[in-house]
This record gives C-alpha cells, sequence and structure tokens, in this order.
C-alpha cells in the first residue's frame, strides 16, 4: 500500500489550496483515508477524514466550513480543498488510512495503518 501527496506550498493568508492524495495497493474501498497534519513543537491534529463504512466525512471542528474533502473510489484519490486559509493552518500535512476513522481525541497518538510522506503547507500573514 503507498500514499502519495501532491499539492502545498506557500500561500497568502486567506487564499486557497488543494491537496490530493493517491492511494495504491488497497483491494476494495472500505478502508478509511483521511488528513491530519502537524506543525513543528505541536501534536498531530486531525483534519478530515472518510469512512470505508457508511462514505461520510468527519471534519474537525476547525476547518469546517474552509476545508472539503472528496474521494473518488474509482480513481483511488482523495483531495483537500482548502480555502480562507489561515496561518495557523501551516503544518505538515499527512494522507493517512487506516480501517476506521479515528475519534478526534486519539488522532495525535493513533498509529495509522498507513501514511504518506506528508506535504508542507505554509500559509503567510
Amino acid at each position: 500500500v503507498q500514499l502519495v501527496e501532491s499539492g502545498g506550498g506557500l500561500v497568502q493568508a486567506g487564499g486557497s489550496m488543494t491537496l490530493s492524495c493517491a492511494a495504491s495497493g488497497f483491494t476494495g474501498d472500505d478502508y478509511a483515508i483521511g488528513w491530519f497534519r502537524q506543525a513543528p513543537g505541536k501534536e498531530r491534529e486531525g483534519v478530515a477524514c472518510s469512512s470505508g463504512v457508511d462514505g461520510r466525512i468527519y471534519y474537525a471542528d476547525y476547518v469546517t466550513g474552509r476545508f472539503i474533502m472528496t474521494r473518488d473510489n474509482r480513481r483511488h484519490t482523495v483531495t483537500l480543498q482548502m480555502d480562507s486559509l489561515k496561518p495557523e493552518d501551516t503544518a505538515r500535512y499527512f494522507c493517512a488510512a487506516d480501517e476506521i476513522c479515528p475519534p478526534a481525541s486519539v488522532v495525535r497518538v493513533f498509529k495509522y495503518d498507513h501514511l504518506g510522506q506528508g506535504t508542507q503547507v505554509t500559509v503567510s500573514s
């Protein structure tokens, strides 16, 4: 299994950016896949997750209304459209997959089955 992120870079506050994650090696579509982020010196925090069970997409409160995650099972890709970016969104964003979407309270310590290498998002003020 491999997860490869793309996108990322530098953007001004208020701007937009799209991240993509290409998944390969999965059999079937019943896996959960999503995004978490981690800034230097801070704990990992969840961003969004697509459940493989019910098809729902869960968002962290701090990105709700600004970020939209989409999942394309035919192409085995997920995207994260990020709008109204804030400097506090600056972090390394990781694509991650597992059997379930972990509860927000355990994202910081959750051991995902599969992780991408991550892509840096920097929002300047």
